[in-house]
């Protein structure tokens, strides 16, 4: 298999993933290792679901509604798995897709590190302050804040790599709407585009 080199050898070195995180799903706990299922890569949509809320946040469990059972197959016929994660225990997480169209396995990362470790829940409790590879200095001490993002793993026989992470708007070349929306004249149109007031109806997300 041939990779593109795209980091030096200790920097690839750094890049695995040496913890042992503990993940719940439909079927019990499992590791990181076992999303991947029987292929070599995976992405990951993280999920801004907290401990604390009764739901996700509306738009992310919209985007991954529209894979179908078809899409995530062919993702598979390339080597590749498709999951979701948030830190949301996981009964609130099956209580909350029962009756929706939610087809792609979901997990849940709570009390592991997983969230903090890619950069997805910030909590300057407990110090992590980074988010879109940069520092957020106004974070309040004493808040938690779960934020969208995407991340994609690799596994070889020697060890788990991660390989690529998107925060904010990154993750939208896979939402699907946007895809076909930001081919239009008018665009999404969101509240943060600009020139504002172009499209006669704004959005707020």
């Amino acid at each position: 298999m041939a990779l593109p080199e795209v980091a030096s050898r200790e920097e690839w070195l750094r890049a695995r993933v040496d913890k042992n995180y503990a993940f719940e799903g439909s079927q019990g706990q499992v590791s990181l290792a076992d999303m991947f299922g029987d292929c070599s890569q995976l992405v990951i949509q993280h999920i801004m679901f907290g401990p604390d809320w009764d739901s996700a946040c509306p738009r992310c469990p919209q985007v991954t509604s529209e894979l179908t059972d078809s899409l995530t197959e062919r993702l598979r016929s390339r080597d590749t798995t498709y999951a979701m994660v948030c830190r949301a225990p996981y009964a609130k997480i099956d209580a909350y897709r029962g009756g929706r169209n939610l087809t792609v396995p979901w997990y849940s990362s709570y009390g592991s590190d997983f969230n903090y470790d890619f950069q997805v829940t910030l909590d300057g409790a407990a110090g992590q302050r980074n988010y879109d590879y940069q520092s957020v200095s106004e974070l309040p001490a004493d808040d938690s804040f779960e934020l969208p993002g995407g991340s994609c793993f690799l596994r070889t026989d020697r060890a788990i790599f991660h390989t690529y992470s998107a925060y904010v708007r990154g993750p939208d070349h896979v939402d699907l709407g946007c895809l076909y929306l930001d081919m239009t004249a008018s665009g999404r149109p969101e509240e943060w585009e600009l020139p504002r007031g172009r499209a006669p109806r704004i959005y707020a997300t």
